[in-house]
């Protein structure tokens, strides 16, 4: 009874949110696109001509944003465990960021290539056991940020996506020995009961 009254609730929210309004009418494929336009916006990540990797990417919100910003001349690369639809300009791998031949496909598009811009918008399935979910999001987290050791060019920046908790501070110092420096982010369109954060490095050493 108590997870029908949440999931009833959950629904109210999300058919009233003025981002989900605003995302239907203006064409993106999720609420979500509205936190990396308030980003970019405030912190112009992109440019045309970029090479950007998205990684977390489905349904494909931030690709969209992504690549009309970044093309014509630009390159995107996107990656997700689930399926997401086409969009014009973008190189889509469907797998689990995890394992390894599913890196490694993702490398090998990028063709010896360094990237300007790692997004990762990348989340766990939850358990609802807050150390569980925790770790799961540091975990990628620190694979997207070993990602960006072998893959960003000198200069180059990442947004990640985590959530505020255990092991927040650790991660934020290993950033700093790649990244001359590193911001929160919270954008309007995150849920204000949500812990969610972005951690935008900049500066790849």
């Amino acid at each position: 009874m108590k997870r029908n009254k949440k999931n009833k609730a959950w629904m109210m929210e999300h058919v009233t949110d003025t981002y989900v309004q605003r995302a239907r009418s203006e064409g993106w494929r999720s609420r979500a696109a509205f936190k990396l336009i308030e980003i970019d916006e405030h912190d112009k990540l992109l440019r045309p001509g970029m090479t950007v990797v998205d990684l977390g990417s489905a349904p494909g919100s931030w690709s969209q944003v992504a690549s009309r910003r970044i093309l014509p001349g630009g390159r995107l690369i996107a990656l997700d465990i689930l399926p997401m639809d086409s969009l014009h300009g973008v190189d889509f791998i469907q797998g689990d960021f995890r394992e390894g031949d599913v890196l490694h496909a993702l490398e090998e598009k990028l063709e010896g290539r360094k990237v300007d811009l790692v997004l990762s918008d990348m989340a766990p399935n939850m358990s609802g056991i807050e150390l569980v979910d925790q770790s799961r999001v540091m975990l990628l987290a620190e694979l997207t940020l070993d990602f960006c050791g072998k893959n960003l060019k000198p200069g180059g920046q990442m947004l990640v996506k985590v959530f505020q908790g255990v092991g927040s501070m650790e991660l934020r110092a290993a950033i700093l020995k790649m990244f001359q420096t590193v911001q929160v982010r919270k954008p309007a369109a995150s849920r204000g009961r949500s812990a969610e954060n972005f951690l935008l490095a900049q500066g790849k050493r």
